[in-house]
């Protein structure tokens, strides 16, 4: 059970049932509480040591909660607990290094207990159409159907233990792309090895690079956004790679079989970013199958943003809970409004209207069938950001 808080009206204590997949939405206005509260589910997700905690991160915030909340040690002292830092990887793409702009800077991290991981994603996991998309070719015009031919010649030949330089000598060996194209499309190529997030020796799993017994923040801060992007890119190849090894998993635990990957917690800040309402994004379909299937697998996804209209509704409608802080605007309140159930006494921004002070939210809880008005507990971690 995920202890979130107090209901403000009776004073209980408030718990979330964790023992299935859960898909959760936490929202609120800038400075409103919402990444705090993103921290207050990663925290009690990891004291279970049931699960794998990945966090995207694209603010780079979350790194202080190896850290002890002294900040606000009274008022964790008044709900019962004491400070504690929890453990943290923070997995960065490419050199954490170069990312962070020094190896003082890495050193300082670690003295205060940050873990680092470097992670490159693996060219062959990367869809020839999400490769089209991210040079911006339609897989219509010459670029594009030189690229998608080059990628499914590599998958063919070399199956995964393929790297950007066999892309190129594949572009190199299409007889049917004229020079120019070939000279512009190598040329992207060649770029998109000086972004440092790809393999280049050979081919490693994702998910090994998940530590079990730390909470993994995936730090995006120091990488381009866009919704066709390097982030999205990257969101999306770890999603489907995950997606697909936990489906074996479930597989041999229903055979009663060894399994080597535990049930996995993707928590994803900003998530409007990565899964936008009414436009594409690299990351956008991943995303939705992991909200949409993902129960079976054992996945679980929180979802958190300032801008609730921004996300895609197929991900709000499969959010069986909902966390909302304090919400002004318009367009994000009717969002809401439209995942009012037929349980609740009023509409859904009835309930928020009543939000007075930070740190207080709705609760729904489709599980329950309930909605409570709360103050979310404090984090007994140092928080990150303003929140």
């Amino acid at each position: 059970m995920l202890y979130i808080g107090k209901d403000i009206d009776t004073d209980l204590e408030k718990y979330l049932d964790d023992a299935k997949s859960r898909a959760i939405l936490v929202c609120g206005k800038r400075g409103g509480g919402k990444s705090y509260t993103l921290g207050v589910l990663a925290e009690e997700i990891y004291k279970s040591r049931k699960n794998i905690i990945l966090m995207v991160d694209p603010m780079g915030i979350f790194h202080t909660m190896s850290l002890p909340n002294n900040e606000q040690q009274d008022l964790v002292w008044k709900w019962g607990a004491s400070p504690a830092g929890v453990p943290v990887t923070v997995i960065v793409p490419g050199d954490p290094e170069k990312r962070y702009g020094g190896r003082d800077i890495i050193k300082e991290m670690e003295n205060r207990g940050v873990k680092f991981q470097a992670l490159r994603i693996n060219p062959s996991d990367v869809t020839p159409e999400s490769w089209c998309e991210s040079f911006k070719y339609s897989i219509n015009e010459p670029s594009g159907i030189a690229l998608h031919k080059a990628i499914r010649r590599c998958k063919t030949k070399l199956k995964k233990d393929f790297f950007i330089p066999d892309i190129i000598e594949a572009v190199e060996l299409d007889a049917r792309a004229v020079n120019q194209t070939k000279d512009a499309l190598i040329n992207r190529l060649e770029s998109a090895r000086e972004w440092n997030i790809f393999e280049e020796i050979q081919y490693r799993e994702f998910w090994q690079t998940l530590n079990p017994n730390t909470i993994n923040i995936l730090d995006l801060s120091t990488i381009d956004s866009g919704r066709y992007g390097r982030r999205p890119l990257i969101v999306s190849v770890l999603c489907r790679d995950v997606f697909f090894k936990r489906s074996i998993a479930r597989r041999r635990e229903e055979l009663n079989l060894p399994v080597d990957m535990p049930k996995i917690w993707l928590l994803i800040d900003e998530a409007h970013q990565y899964v936008p309402a009414g436009k594409s994004s690299l990351s956008k379909e991943a995303i939705i199958r992991w909200v949409k299937e993902g129960r079976q697998p054992g996945l679980s996804l929180v979802v958190a943003s300032q801008q609730p209209s921004a996300i895609d509704a197929e991900v709000l409608s499969q959010c069986d809970v909902i966390i909302s802080h304090s919400i002004t605007i318009k367009e994000d309140k009717d969002s809401l409004n439209k995942l009012t159930k037929d349980y609740m006494k009023g509409e859904l921004k009835t309930y928020i209207n009543k939000i007075g002070r930070i740190g207080e939210a709705i609760l729904v809880d489709d599980f329950k069938e309930e909605v409570s008005r709360i103050k979310v507990r404090p984090l007994k971690s140092k928080p990150g950001g303003s929140e």
